[in-house]
């Protein structure tokens, strides 16, 4: 698989198994693949295949009314979820009006993934809310598709019309380079999981994309291929997977994306390159080069969602 909260790879994970009838069989909980040695953070579960275990109750209404009572913001304009690779940016968003666990809000889970934090923050750039997201929950780590899409649910019920996703991906096309931020055009969900109905189209309209070009005219863009997770694809995956016309290879975003869309939001995607994918590299994968990769891009990351807010707030 590829880089951090960005990369993917064969098999979904299976569901709970359904409860038999009374005193047959006993409800049992599948437990995701364990990760490869050198799998990268944030492709990493904590305790090696521990099950998720039962996604907390709490529907994305609720959970916006609780972040409303807690944060003291009644309403947020756009929320950025970041990936690995891309958290230390938070500190350079602006000054942090409140800030916790998000497990404190009804149907959050923690994150077991290296490099996902778990907190929620509240901040205000030039004027604008801005609900900030540290971290995801994936498919391998045993959740389903309305547990991965929860966040960005309840940040889309809090008033949020845009939203923003970052995470880390492996490079496919010719000429990417590690460390390269890309603009998500379009994307490929090959997670063989049901997430939201989304409408037709692509989550990421164009507009946003030249309004990031607006702050970074260097950035390209892409199509990005999610896949369930947790391991490295195969050089012959990645081959695969150029045909069908990917460019990055994850293991997150898809279903984030198609539910924010569903929901009437916006939605900017930004996959950071952490590693170039498996047949394109010349090395062997490793698990350091994301880290590596988001401490090397972190000015042009912080600049570059810094600025995309900061035409955000001019309307």
């Amino acid at each position: 698989m590829q880089a951090a909260d960005g990369t993917a790879a064969s098999g979904p994970a299976p569901p709970d198994a359904p409860a038999g009838p009374p005193a047959a069989q006993p409800t049992t909980t599948a437990r995701p693949a364990p990760a490869p040695p050198d799998a990268p953070a944030g492709r990493v579960l904590t305790g090696r295949g521990a099950p998720a275990g039962d996604a907390p109750a709490g529907t994305p209404i609720e959970a916006a009314a609780e972040l409303a009572r807690r944060s003291g913001i009644g309403r947020h304009d756009v929320a950025v979820v970041l990936g690995s690779g891309w958290a230390a940016a938070a500190d350079g968003l602006g000054p942090v009006d409140w800030a916790e666990p998000v497990v404190r809000l009804p149907g959050f889970p923690a994150p077991t993934a290296l490099g996902h934090g778990g907190t929620v923050r509240s901040l205000r750039r030039a004027g604008l809310p801005v609900l900030v997201l540290l971290g995801r929950v994936h498919l391998y780590e045993g959740h389903p598709p309305g547990t991965v899409t929860h966040g960005v649910r309840t940040a889309v019920a809090a008033g949020c019309r845009t939203v923003l996703l970052t995470n880390a991906a492996g490079g496919i096309s010719p000429g990417l380079a590690v460390g390269q931020p890309v603009l998500l055009a379009d994307q490929l969900d090959l997670t063989a999981r049901v997430g939201a109905a989304m409408p037709p189209g692509s989550p990421y309209p164009p507009a946003l994309r030249d309004l990031a070009r607006q702050v970074d005219p260097r950035l390209t863009e892409g199509v990005y291929a999610g896949l369930p997770g947790p391991h490295f694809e195969t050089p012959a995956e990645i081959r695969a997977l150029r045909r069908l016309g990917a460019d990055l290879v994850g293991m997150s975003t898809v279903h984030e994306a198609a539910a924010a869309y569903a929901a009437g939001a916006s939605v900017l995607g930004v996959s950071l390159v952490s590693n170039l994918a498996a047949g394109v590299s010349p090395t062997p994968l490793s698990g350091a080069e994301v880290l590596a990769a988001g401490r090397a891009a972190l000015p042009r990351l912080t600049a570059l969602l810094g600025g995309v807010l900061d035409r955000l707030a001019l309307g």
